[in-house]
């Protein structure tokens, strides 16, 4: 008997249920503890409009000003970023694809720092300089990317998509140093930036985040189809009516707004596209009407989990988040890669 091609309504309920847990256990674990018996109370008191009581001040506080919105982010900045990884693999037949291996997070950080170090603001979207920027730099390194593999190797091979990748990054993060060079004043805001981070969230970014995943997530699970065909090659996915340009074009561009908003909230963090949909690529198959889905929650609760042990692991002080996810992406790239030179 054949798997389904769509996940079922339990399954749903409970991959919510797994994530309403790991965020109830995000916001009680920190450098306070906080019983989870409080946070029902705070919320429910907050949503009411009711007033926190006395006893609950100070854990009302630490609930609904800094851990809420900061897990709210964290999860999903984790499901941008692991169904734009997905949806990257599937589009160009390649498990190694990422925003962090093909140099599209650098890219974004570039513009990103070209903006917070000049002041580059925009004068219909005065308060989304940064953003505007790391999502047109994102655009632009994918864009640079494929077409210089494209020209170097037309049958876009592992090998030539990560190389030039991890050259274009090195070569953009030359130019960022540069820049920060002459930035001394914003150079400790901008180097922990980069490192990746979503200390100091706020729910206006949540809403941001939300609505851009939103809008982008239904964008690629109407391609689900078309992601599907491609695993046989342009020229297949051609003959049985997929608009290989059009697919191309519409995933490149949602793919770089997802990465690009992330990054101009969260800075680099790397690797999180890589690892959450390699985990759920071997529990479900290829298949991107189940991938897809999966990898949003996959990628929320691993982000979480990893903010989690970035928070604790060297309290009271606190590791930037994209250092934790460098280091497990690094050894997970490493087995992808040893497992597919060994495949051939």
């Amino acid at each position: 008997m054949q798997r389904k091609e769509r996940l079922s309504v339990f399954t749903y309920l409970f991959l919510a249920a797994a994530l309403l847990a790991v965020i109830c256990l995000c916001v009680c674990l920190g450098s306070v503890t906080v019983p989870l018996a409080d946070i029902w109370k705070v919320i429910k008191n907050a949503l009411s409009g009711t007033p926190q009581p006395q006893e609950l001040g100070v854990n009302a506080s630490i609930i609904l000003s800094v851990r809420l919105p900061r897990v709210l982010c964290v999860a999903l900045t984790g499901a941008a970023l692991s169904i734009a990884g997905a949806a990257m693999q599937g589009l160009l037949r390649n498990p190694l694809a990422d925003g962090s291996t093909l140099g599209v997070s650098t890219g974004a950080s570039l513009g990103a720092v070209i903006s917070i170090a000049f002041g580059i603001t925009f004068p219909f979207l005065p308060f989304a300089g940064t953003m505007v920027m790391a999502i047109l730099f994102a655009f632009l390194s994918l864009l640079f990317i494929l077409g210089l593999t494209y020209k170097l190797d037309s049958s876009l091979s592992t090998n030539t998509i990560i190389l030039n990748g991890v050259i274009f990054a090195m070569f953009i993060s030359s130019i960022m140093n540069i820049i920060i060079t002459f930035a001394s004043d914003r150079i400790r805001h901008i180097t922990f930036w980069t490192m990746g981070s979503l200390q100091g969230s706020t729910y206006l970014d949540a809403a941001v985040l939300f609505g851009a995943l939103a809008i982008c997530s239904v964008i690629l699970f109407s391609n689900s189809r078309e992601l599907n065909a491609f695993a046989i090659g342009e020229e297949n996915a051609a003959h049985i009516g997929v608009n290989v340009r059009k697919v191309k074009l519409t995933v490149l561009i949602t793919v770089s707004i997802l990465i690009g908003v992330c990054v101009s909230i969260g800075g680099t963090i790397g690797f999180v596209g890589l690892v959450t949909p390699h985990m759920v690529r071997m529990l479900v198959g290829p298949n991107h009407k189940r991938l897809l889905p999966l990898s949003l929650f996959g990628g929320a609760m691993f982000l979480m989990l990893a903010d989690l042990v970035a928070r604790i692991l060297l309290n009271p002080r606190e590791l930037p988040i994209g250092v934790v996810t460098s280091i497990v992406g690094a050894v997970v790239f490493v087995l992808i890669f040893y497992k597919s030179r060994k495949g051939r």
